[in-house]
């Protein structure tokens, strides 16, 4: 009877493992189906996934890590049952510490170029809120599963925040021009069925496991496909989108940081900050 107990254990293990990351943080944590070979990345940065400089370090090393492994795919989600990710830790780009701000923002544009030029197929279980960067790591998956209650998209205009090329490029890879256009301009969230409609998302699911079947059944549709050429065609569709920042990432770092750093910027995140703090505590 032990035998058999110690034996179904070896296959529980075997079937699904853990990775740790090298730097030994659990901001993100990652699984691998080894039946599938499909690796689950999953945001894990209490309260509500904001990135700062250390998640965003994390979660650029994970999906480096789930390459180098030889995953088959990537799934990313949240540990939070109600949101995926808040964006940006705003208190990042507040009255911040120079050399700090340009750690962050030099680690926020590796992370999405890692992301969005992944040689693995890429989706997204959100199963919570998605907002700001929240939207933007779904948009940067190849494939996007919701939950139904939650909303997706970036909100940058309320704070007063000019999104720069890259989160643009985002939501132009997914959205119509007109409505991504339109959609920056006004600050909006989409419910799910307006995010269905316009096909920010490409399916709704019940659950959280559904999302994650749902979403591994998508990256097994590249099963028959030769995976370097499939990386390669990937990369060349999607070259001429990364092309400024892979240019000149030292100039479109400077752009940014003129802009945060502006009296106009800093006084309107204040006051952004101040209705949250107001708003948590109602």
């Amino acid at each position: 009877m032990l035998r058999s107990q110690t034996k179904l254990m070896d296959l529980g293990r075997r079937l699904c493992r853990s990775i740790g990351n090298n730097n030994g943080s659990n901001l993100t944590m990652v699984e691998v189906d080894d039946k599938t070979g499909i690796a689950t990345l999953t945001l894990n940065k209490p309260p509500v996934n904001s990135c700062n400089l250390e998640l965003l370090l994390d979660l650029n090393e994970s999906i480096k890590q789930i390459e180098r492994n030889g995953s088959r795919g990537l799934i990313l989600t949240s540990s939070n049952d109600k949101v995926f990710s808040s964006g940006l830790d705003l208190n990042e780009l507040h009255q911040p510490n120079q050399d700090r701000l340009i750690a962050f923002w030099r680690a926020l544009q590796d992370m999405w170029l890692s992301l969005f030029l992944s040689r693995v197929p890429t989706a997204a279980a959100i199963n919570g809120h998605a907002i700001a960067v929240g939207c933007v790591l779904a948009t940067a998956c190849e494939y996007r599963v919701m939950l139904p209650g939650f909303s997706i998209g970036i909100h940058a205009t309320k704070f007063g925040y000019v999104v720069p090329p890259f989160i643009l490029i985002s939501y132009l890879s997914v959205l119509p021009r007109y409505i991504a256009e339109r959609a920056l301009l006004q600050g909006k969230l989409f419910s799910i069925d307006e995010a269905l409609h316009v096909n920010l998302i490409d399916e709704v699911a019940d659950g959280k496991s559904d999302a994650i079947i749902k979403c591994a059944k998508f990256i097994g549709s590249f099963a028959k496909t030769q995976p370097d050429a499939r990386a390669l065609t990937k990369r060349q569709t999607r070259a001429q989108d990364v092309q400024l920042l892979i240019k000149d990432p030292e100039g479109q770092l400077r752009e940014s940081l003129e802009y945060i750093n502006t009296p106009f910027f800093q006084q309107g995140l204040e006051v952004y900050l101040a209705k949250l703090k107001s708003k948590s505590k109602e």
